[in-house]
């Protein structure tokens, strides 16, 4: 007997010391019925002590980063997501919930994977239909994702009818090696600081201002960082972009909130070339009427709107209009109407991309005002990497920008389309630019009733004298936006200000850019013109049209 009780407790140790049996299955994507050759299997590593999902180029460790890895603990179902960022910075965080709450709706369905036989299971995820297949037979829970994990072991996952992961190989393994993976500190997060700092990884972020004034007042001064010029209307900082390749796009992002200031008022994100022995930066420096002076006849002298042979204006990478009193003025109370907290302005500015990559450049933002509350403003230019090839311009060539960003300065309105020569700038090319485009940003200002703001203008674009382009920029969304001013007038009509249509922009938008086709342009001299028929002054009242372009294409 004692013999017999020996046998056994040695039996027992022995089994304490022999691993869990290990499965590794490997998964291949498909989607429409075609195998995704560029997509790296999926690895799973299954035993009765946790499951492990990856991909084989992170088993192999050779993944780009981020990438991440996850893990299911048994028997508590707990997901530990790990992400690596990059190299030594590696988080995660932990989930006891998720798989303890799926639901599914069992079927007797069957079919075999692998000489295995499958049952199905469904079940909905935002709006999409997953079918599950698994096996009972292996005698362990896993699979490809988190979906299932209480099933069996999952060997297929379809989603929609149309992406489908499927088992291609099963065997078993002595060791997995994930400790040469997972080693180092891993720093413990929540899941939302987790999805976060995973998703910022993923691109490059040039932070240019945070929580910054712009405001119209004495007081404000610059500092070593950040530059402030025309009362404080103009804020500058110098970014150091790096290199930005093909297939990258490029993002600018405002966030704005009045600081005291009720009114919709013009803004502008800008960058300062300093190709040329002269740029708006020394304008603002050293006065704006040291900057060439544009002259269309009318008795005006322009400053800094146009480009010569010595002389670059400013950029314009975005162009936004402010709210009416957005959270400064949120204690306005009307019924149904839920205030916004924030004006968030973003855009696509890929097609810059060649003034930008590895240029140490100044990039600004204006908003015109005479308030010393005035606004205030964050900024943030990021960088992601993409298959998208929309943009393939070669070349940028800032043409005009008649938006008076130095207006507290001294600059004047632009409203040099009163003359039939409008505006008009020379250029010449020293090479061939194949696939011409010019980048045309308009609005409209000024007056009530008769005011250009409120009645819509054809805007029309000559080549060389020709007419190449002509449309009418108009916006009648703007009441979409109301939300976001809580400070508007309200009519006896029924309406409020910012619901009124407008020359190109409302209260708390983007204005797009127009991408005008000038098709191929040979090497030399050539004119671009601009013609609106702006509307006369009457009283104290006058009407302006801030327009901005600049030439793509590729040489």
């Amino acid at each position: 007997m004692l013999k017999n009780l020996l046998t056994s407790l040695f039996a027992v140790f022995l089994c304490c010391l022999i691993p869990a049996q290990t499965y590794e299955i490997q998964y291949t994507s498909s989607y429409n019925g075609k195998v995704l050759t560029d997509q790296s299997p999926t690895i799973v590593w299954v035993n009765e002590k946790e499951n492990v999902i990856l991909s084989q180029k992170i088993k192999d460790q050779k993944s780009d980063y981020p990438f991440e890895i996850t893990k299911i603990e048994k028997p508590s179902q707990t997901v530990i997501s790990y992400a690596f960022l990059k190299p030594g910075d590696i988080i995660s965080a932990s989930d006891p919930e998720s798989v303890k709450k799926q639901t599914f709706e069992f079927t007797q369905e069957t079919k075999k994977i692998l000489g295995y036989t499958c049952k199905k299971a469904i079940t909905k995820v935002n709006s999409n239909t997953i079918e599950i297949w698994y096996t009972a037979d292996v005698k362990l829970n896993g699979g490809p994702s988190v979906l299932g994990q209480n099933l069996g072991l999952v060997l297929e996952v379809e989603r929609n009818k149309n992406s489908l992961i499927t088992a291609s190989s099963i065997k078993k393994i002595q060791k997995t090696g994930i400790e040469n993976i997972l080693k180092g500190n891993i720093n413990a997060t929540d899941q939302l600081g987790y999805k976060d700092l995973l998703w910022k990884s993923r691109f490059t972020t040039l932070p240019v201002f945070e929580n910054e004034t712009i405001n119209f007042s004495d007081e404000s001064k610059s500092n070593e960082k950040i530059k402030k010029f025309a009362n404080g209307t103009i804020i500058l900082k110098k970014i150091k972009f790096p290199a930005i390749s093909e297939g990258e796009n490029i993002f600018v992002e405002l966030k704005q909130q009045s600081n005291g200031d009720a009114y919709d008022r013009t803004g502008t994100v800008f960058f300062i070339p300093q190709d040329k022995s002269q740029s708006f930066f020394d304008g603002l420096e050293k006065g704006v009427k040291t900057l060439p002076a544009y002259d269309n006849g009318n008795g005006k002298q322009y400053y800094g709107v146009v480009s010569t042979e010595n002389y670059t204006p400013a950029v314009e990478m975005m162009r936004f209009f402010t709210a009416f009193g957005i959270q400064k003025f949120n204690h306005i109370q009307l019924k149904g109407k839920d205030w916004q907290t924030v004006s968030p302005y973003r855009q696509d500015i890929t097609e810059l991309k060649p003034s930008l990559s590895e240029k140490e450049l100044w990039v600004g933002a204006f908003i015109g005002n005479y308030d010393k509350g005035g606004h205030k403003v964050s900024l943030e230019i990021t960088i992601h990497k993409s298959d998208q090839t929309i943009y393939k311009n070669n070349t940028v060539i800032p043409l005009f920008n008649t938006l008076n960003i130095a207006e507290m300065a001294g600059q004047d309105y632009s409203t040099m389309f009163d003359q039939e020569k409008g505006l008009s700038v020379e250029f010449i090319l020293k090479k061939d630019l194949n696939n011409a485009q010019l980048r045309y940003i308009t609005t409209g200002h000024g007056g009530w009733e008769n005011g250009d703001e409120f009645v819509p203008k054809t805007n029309s674009i000559f080549l060389d004298g020709k007419m190449t382009f002509s449309f009418i920029p108009w916006r009648t969304d703007c009441g979409s936006y109301r939300l976001y001013n809580p400070a508007s007038g309200n009519f006896p009509d029924g309406l409020s200000s910012s619901d009124l249509s407008r020359s190109n922009w409302c209260p708390g938008t983007v204005t797009n850019p127009n991408f005008i086709p000038l098709g191929n342009l040979k090497a030399g001299k050539h004119t671009i013109q601009v013609k609106i028929p702006q509307g006369p002054t009457e009283g104290t009242s006058f009407s302006s049209w801030n327009v901005s372009g600049i030439l793509l294409g590729s040489e």
